[in-house]
């Protein structure tokens, strides 16, 4: 079996890996790249192996960098199943029709403004494609062995890093009637957070492919509730309006939760929250809806009828002209909309028209990739360019880490040493560079491995 690095070899986005056999084709995960011009430019290419030849995609999880793409394979001529967990399924019938509504505005925007580089600018895929993409998944039960062909055959683990998140154990036949398992990460969830069960741990396997986000770093014994009822009281002083740009899945959710917990206790008074992202509204009913991934606090909740993640003072703008009347709010009162990174979505609009005023406040509240607004907005940037246009940035910036839904560089330590046996192979993707070697000298120090870092178009032979 070949194995070849389409995305996410040393960077954070793109998440893709193409996997042949003599006579079969599969690819696990199928996400767009995010950040830098010369990384977005790389969802224009055609793969180097023809999309309606691959068989099969197996997803890990529902984020738009892990399968933000399946649109564009579609688009390529792309006919197979594409294996998902259930609650994937139901996120991506939310996500996929959002990303392509997301492509089209935006290239309408583009040509209505006249900023982009393109003239025509064009959507790299419609929302008729996102629909065949939809057409295409088959949902698939956590620790349960599904075949995709006699002698190959794959399993998904909870890695609770987002609901429906799965880290994908895939079991097959090699020369001489042996047997391999290749191990793909996924992202790694953390330990003590609210809503969705713990990450289950990595089993072992003869391969291991490990994500290394925060392969670098760690995310501190701050507490992320405290840190936010700082930043969010700071705000209110100011006496504008709090942005909040977070990822419509999960980090979205966890939002709501906290800013719902820590009003209950007198924390925080309870101040009108905005969620400005149809997608956010809708993951927040599937979130809802999701009981069997609830951890054991969050179904006492539910037992005791109330709902954390759709409090009383929250409202909920699915429409463009609902959107547009935030336009006119005076503080105090908090507004979370996409993307997290403040790479596309309604976040933009927002930050265009909040960022020149001192009295607003944004919070960012998980990771920033390299070249994206939200890293230059965080690292202090005195104007930032949006829709084609300098937006000075006279609000007040903070970043809150402790929130992300990645392991850290310790929490990874501790989510691989419950194995029950080694990997031969170990490779770090899903990370800059920089944090791959890190965490690559940091399990050479603590397990003895000898992690490999494979580039973008790297093929590996299993």
């Amino acid at each position: 079996m070949k194995l070849t690095v389409l995305g996410a070899g040393r960077c954070v986005t793109g998440s893709k890996y193409l996997l042949e056999w003599k006579n079969y084709t599969a690819m696990v995960d199928c996400g767009l790249f995010q950040g830098p011009a010369e990384n977005r430019r790389k969802n224009w290419k055609k793969l180097p192996y023809p999309a309606h030849d691959i068989d099969a995609v197996v997803l890990t999880h529902a984020h738009v960098d892990h399968s933000g793409w399946l649109p564009r394979l579609v688009r390529q001529g792309f006919k197979g199943p594409v294996y998902c967990t259930p609650p994937t399924a139901s996120l991506l019938r939310v996500l996929l029709p959002d990303a392509a509504h997301i492509q089209e505005e935006e290239a309408r925007y583009a040509n209505k403004k006249g900023y982009s580089k393109h003239s025509p600018a064009l959507p790299l895929y419609r929302a008729a494609d996102a629909r065949a993409a939809l057409k295409l998944l088959e949902p698939a039960v956590f620790d349960t062995w599904h075949e995709l062909r006699p002698g190959i055959r794959f399993r998904f683990h909870r890695q609770g890093h987002i609901l429906g998140a799965a880290a994908v154990e895939l079991a097959t036949k090699v020369s001489g009637g042996d047997k391999k398992t290749i191990f793909f990460s996924g992202d790694v969830g953390r330990y003590g957070t609210p809503i969705l069960r713990e990450p289950e741990p990595y089993p072992g396997s003869d391969v291991l492919l490990l994500e290394s986000t925060y392969g670098d770093r760690f995310h501190g014994e701050d507490d992320p509730r405290a840190a936010l009822t700082e930043a969010v009281r700071a705000g209110l002083k100011r006496g504008g309006i709090i942005l909040i740009p977070a990822f419509a899945i999960d980090r979205t959710q966890e939002l709501l939760y906290m800013l719902h917990e820590l009003a209950v206790d007198g924390d925080l008074p309870e101040i009108p929250i905005y969620l400005d992202s149809p997608m956010g509204i809708e993951a927040t009913a599937v979130y809802t809806r999701s009981r069997d991934e609830h951890d054991a606090e969050m179904r006492q909740f539910f037992a005791d009828q109330v709902n954390p993640i759709f409090p009383s003072n929250l409202t909920v703008t699915p429409s463009s002209a609902e959107s547009r009347k935030l336009n006119a709010l005076k503080g105090p009162a908090i507004i979370i909309s996409a993307s997290g990174m403040a790479t596309g979505g309604r976040i933009l609009h927002h930050l265009k028209l909040r960022l020149p005023h001192k009295r607003n406040t944004v919070i960012f509240v998980g990771y920033q990739a390299v070249g994206t607004k939200g890293r230059r907005l965080v690292e202090g940037e005195p104007e930032v360019k949006i829709h084609g246009e300098w937006i000075p940035v006279k609000a007040h910036v903070s970043q809150i880490s402790g929130l992300s839904a990645h392991a850290d560089a310790g929490e990874l330590t501790v989510w691989l040493s419950r194995r029950e046996r080694e990997p031969a192979a170990v490779y770090l993707i899903h990370g800059e560079y920089e944090a791959q070697q890190a965490l690559a000298a940091r399990l050479n120090k603590e397990f003895g491995w000898e992690p490999k870092i494979p580039d973008l178009g790297e093929t590996l032979t299993i």
